[in-house]
């Protein structure tokens, strides 16, 4: 385990590492979000500097705060989960492994996202994410640090307790290559771009599935599209909310993030603008 002095030496090197990537994702996306634009919006937009803030803070603390729970949960696997229900999967092929691994972590995630809609302490932290009333990709990282961590942990438990994430020996790049993908993937999903992939949104999450999780278009259509890549758990849970050529007309969220404790006891999920 690192030391914190390590942590801390590591910093500086990995807000250079961030920064990069910051230009090569807006090198991406500022081009196609003005071309293909959804919503005609400016690229220095309203809450921009809050946003890259939090680009920067939730590409490192989050990371750096998984470190003890992941290692409580690897010590608990390995005393309380039987050696041979947590070993078994290490015999797989890797790639059986990766696809089984990305599909356990995806419905964890699945619920621990709608946990943070649905559970209203839970839903305090969530709704910085659901603040933003102009969505493009750099909405992916507008979160408090303990929302990303709490639905990375609800992914990245059923992981290790199955054996897919811990093969014995070695450095296991599993979670690693599911984090990269919903890393990745998250900054395309919220992207301002108008585009509708056809038969391709029944399996891959898009643009258009994910801004309708962000609608504020009433109470009819919110709190749905909870899945960050496959859509068929959505449809699975009963979550599921697609239109074939509509897409929302407004984001946001109708109370501030600071309302009491009462209102959300009376309304456990988020009301949103209608």
């Amino acid at each position: 385990m690192w030391t914190l002095q390590q942590i801390l030496s590591a910093i500086p090197r990995d807000l250079l590492r961030m920064a990069l990537w910051l230009v090569l994702l807006a090198a991406i996306f500022v081009p196609l979000e003005r071309i293909f634009a959804l919503h005609r919006q400016k690229v220095l937009r309203k809450s921009i500097y809050a946003d890259l803030g939090l680009y920067f803070l939730n590409s490192l603390l989050p990371s750096m705060l998984l470190i003890l729970p992941l290692s409580v949960v690897a010590w608990a696997v390995h005393r309380v989960v039987p050696g041979g229900i947590y070993n078994w999967p290490t015999n797989l092929p890797f790639w059986i492994r990766q696809t089984a691994a990305l599909v356990v972590g995806e419905v964890g995630a699945y619920w621990g996202h709608r946990w943070s809609h649905e559970i209203p302490w839970l839903w305090r932290f969530h709704a910085i994410h659901h603040g933003a009333e102009q969505v493009d990709w750099l909405v992916h990282t507008r979160a408090h640090p303990f929302d990303m961590v709490f639905t990375r942990l609800c992914g990245l438990v059923p992981m290790y307790l199955l054996g897919l994430a811990q093969p014995a020996g070695g450095v296991d790049s599993v979670p690693y290559i599911v984090i990269f993908l919903g890393t990745a993937w998250g900054f395309f999903i919220h992207a301002n771009v108008k585009w509708r992939l056809g038969w391709l949104e029944e399996m891959v999450s898009t643009p258009a599935f994910h801004h309708w999780h962000h609608t504020a278009d009433g109470p009819t259509v919110i709190n749905k599209n909870y899945a960050a890549l496959l859509p068929c758990v959505d449809r699975c849970f009963g979550t599921l909310h697609l239109p074939k050529q509509k897409w929302p007309d407004k984001y946001g969220i109708e109370s501030a993030v600071g309302d009491s404790v009462e209102m959300e006891a009376e309304a456990p999920v988020p009301v949103l603008l209608h």
